[in-house]
């Protein structure tokens, strides 16, 4: 039986542990919540609020304009945060 656990746990950590990649521009909050390091619900919907009053981010660094969102999100999540540029 701790075997068939420990087989359970081992194989269900890499899917809790990585995170990402989401693009932040096409992305629901509650993938963002999900996908990135760091953004509860609360600040995955003031992500997506503020594309929508803003438009669309150029850059992942632009999340930082989010409040509640800082430098430390966006080291923590560095190379999972995508930003497509194409069309709506």
């Amino acid at each position: 039986m701790q075997k068939l656990i420990a087989i359970v746990i081992g194989t269900l950590c890499p899917l809790v542990i990585f995170a990402g990649p989401v693009d932040i521009n096409s992305a629901d909050a509650e993938t963002i919540a999900r996908e990135l390091d760091g953004v509860g619900p609360a600040r995955a919907r003031a992500i997506v609020e503020y594309r929508d009053n803003y438009g669309k981010f150029r850059s992942a660094a632009e999340i930082t304009n989010v409040n509640g969102i800082g430098q430390h999100v966006l080291t923590a999540n560095e190379g999972n945060i995508l930003v497509d540029q194409g069309e709506d």
